[in-house]
């Protein structure tokens, strides 16, 4: 897969197959739903992610400087570029926790982003994933029982799949590739939405 943060993470989860999709036990997951939250997007503004609604959501925290970035990003953008007009939304939170591999402004972000990878889904304001200053939306995120790692984040593009109506489905490793879940977005744009 390449550079993989020091290849301990990748080693250790190889039993959980190629996809490695965390448990979720969606009984335990809490009722909340993912609009109840506003965010800010790179300029700074706030984002009511109500907007949101009826759309399928894939929650990613990137990093520009991550091994894993430049598997991760070319998946992301040609996930949306297919998908967004059948209803696929791509959210993407910069993080700097893990190994300092975010170092720049929310505009360095994004002009990364746009010009390296073409990518035309959102990126939002750099935020705390982890930790007593995490983001509300990623303590809420992370409150699902998800069965591993004290449900911490546990580095850059670690990704979420959220359903039409707003309820939080699936959680996958950072080592996901983002096509690997096509299968399961398919299923979620399928799905039939009532207001």
């Amino acid at each position: 897969m390449g550079n993989v943060f020091s290849g301990c993470f990748s080693q250790m989860h190889k039993d959980l197959g190629p996809v490695c999709r965390m448990p979720s036990q969606a009984n335990e997951f809490p009722s909340t739903k993912i609009y109840e939250f506003t965010v800010k997007d790179a300029k700074g503004k706030d984002v009511d992610l109500s907007v949101y609604r009826g759309k399928v959501l894939l929650i990613v925290n990137v990093a520009s400087e991550c091994g894993l970035t430049d598997e991760n990003y070319p998946e992301l953008t040609k996930l949306y570029q297919q998908y967004k007009d059948q209803g696929l939304e791509i959210l993407a939170f910069p993080c700097n926790q893990f190994a300092a591999q975010e170092p720049g402004s929310n505009q360095q972000i994004e002009e990364f982003v746009c010009t390296r990878f073409k990518s035309g889904f959102q990126i939002f304001d750099k935020i705390e994933v982890n930790g007593d200053n995490a983001a509300p939306l990623y303590k809420f995120l992370r409150l699902g029982k998800w069965g591993f790692f004290d449900d911490d984040i546990q580095w850059n593009f670690a990704k979420f799949l959220v359903d039409k109506e707003g309820k939080v489905v699936n959680r996958y490793y950072p080592t996901t590739l983002p096509f690997s879940l096509e299968h399961d977005i398919k299923k979620l744009l399928a799905e039939s939405h009532e207001c």
